[in-house]
């Protein structure tokens, strides 16, 4: 199987219980080459964030949560969604997803 996660226009980042990046897809390693890039694989995700959200990180990676927000950085809105993966039930790290939305984004109400 190819590997589609270097085909899609969005950026994934993984990490460890520990907090260290142990992958990046190549949207991920653009989004943040200023900091390294793939460089950035085996390092801590500590380093890289500033506080409040170095503590918000750590207080994830020890009582599993999902944390969802948008930001807006140089006129470019994004998503970005942060949530534990597990491995065998227990927590193993941090998955983030980060998706460019439009500004105006239509929101949808399906009814069952």
């Amino acid at each position: 199987m190819k590997n589609w996660k270097d085909g899609v226009n969005f950026a994934i980042t993984v990490c460890d219980a520990e907090g260290i990046v142990t992958e990046m897809n190549d949207k991920s390693a653009a989004t943040f080459a200023k900091g390294g890039g793939k460089e950035l694989v085996g390092k801590s995700l500590f380093d890289c964030h500033p506080e409040p959200s170095r503590s918000k990180l750590k207080k994830m990676l020890k009582e599993p949560f999902t944390n969802a927000y948008t930001i807006e950085k140089n006129g470019v809105k994004k998503l970005i969604y942060q949530t534990p993966w597990f491995e065998n039930g227990k927590p193993a790290g941090l998955v983030e997803l980060s998706l460019e939305i439009p500004a105006d984004m239509p929101h949808f109400v399906r009814k069952p």
